[in-house]
């Protein structure tokens, strides 16, 4: 095949959810609701996170960027999916593509990277409490977000790496609402069984690992923590936790292994899946966590009735 048939394809035809006039608007509302609902909660939660100073703690740091993260990843696929609702053919340009596919896979592995060292958090705190403070001091706090940015820009470097190297020639339709490596690879002209291998050993494997090595390290701490269950409100507090990472941790691997630790096949439940995991659960990350902190809801209320007073006034 020459090389000139490869330069066809300048633009991407998506399928959507639904082809349903009806179906597409009730799905609208539903999205919309959901995001502008849970959006100030994740605004809220970082603000009250910067603005009250009794939240100095390295876990309300990096609870802000969690909230961060999660608000920019439900942002890369929601806004353009809402839109495409109205429009009869909806087309997303190759660079937009390619785009999408890039902060998809940054924020999302960055994401992952995070949730490890929150994980190391607890474990500092609970197993190391006299010297706490010093281990994540605010510059090693800063570095290791730092590092997670930095592992998921080379995670989503080497997926951009693979995807426009390979040559599409048509057809161009994405059986999606967003472009993703597990769409596009499969409409390539050309045998992308290295590619698809490569990838599967990037996202699947890092998402198997990760979940298997952060289930038994919480699954240590509960241990641990139950041990000494008698110690009082610190540790009740401390389990609280735990729990509240551990189910954030189910929601953001479980999705991705179903996604990215399998051959690139298609199957009936990817696109259900697909939007709990690129809009849905990133709203809720945050949240879930908040609902079982005493602390971030105390002051989270004193903010809100703070700015509302000064309004009244």
């Amino acid at each position: 095949m020459e090389t000139a048939n490869y330069t066809k394809v300048t633009e991407f035809v998506l399928t959507g959810l639904s082809q349903t006039r009806e179906v597409q608007l009730v799905l609208f509302v539903i999205f919309l609701s959901f995001y502008l609902f849970i959006l100030p909660g994740n605004i809220l939660i970082i603000c009250t996170i910067r603005l009250d100073p009794h939240l100095t703690s390295p876990m309300y740091f990096l609870l802000a960027n969690l909230a961060f993260l999660d608000i920019w990843y439900s942002s890369i696929t929601a806004p353009k999916m809402l839109i495409d609702f109205f429009v009869e053919r909806k087309i997303i340009s190759f660079g937009g593509c390619i785009a999408q596919l890039f902060f998809l896979h940054f924020v999302g592995a960055s994401e992952m990277f995070l949730l490890t060292v929150m994980a190391f958090d607890r474990y500092a705190a609970i197993c190391r409490p006299l010297h706490y403070a010093t281990i994540m001091n605010r510059r090693l706090c800063c570095i290791l977000v730092a590092l997670s940015w930095m592992g998921g820009f080379i995670h989503s470097i080497i997926q951009v790496a693979l995807i426009v190297r390979l040559p599409f020639c048509g057809p161009n339709e994405l059986d999606s609402y967003f472009c993703d490596i597990t769409q596009v690879v499969r409409i390539a002209c050309a045998n992308t069984f290295p590619e698809e291998l490569v990838m599967i050993c990037s996202s699947g494997l890092i998402s198997v690992v990760c979940f298997i090595a952060l289930l038994m390290s919480y699954a240590v701490l509960l241990a641990m923590l139950k041990k000494h269950s008698g110690s009082g409100e610190n540790t009740n507090r401390a389990m609280s936790t735990c729990y509240s990472h551990i189910t954030i941790v189910v929601l953001m691997f479980g999705p991705s292994i179903y996604i990215y630790a399998r051959p690139f096949d298609s199957f009936s439940l990817d696109k259900v899946v697909s939007v709990f995991h690129t809009v849905i659960f990133p709203l809720l990350n945050p949240i879930i966590y908040t609902l079982r902190n005493k602390e971030v809801k105390a002051a989270m209320r004193k903010l809100v009735t703070k700015y509302i007073l000064c309004k009244e006034k």
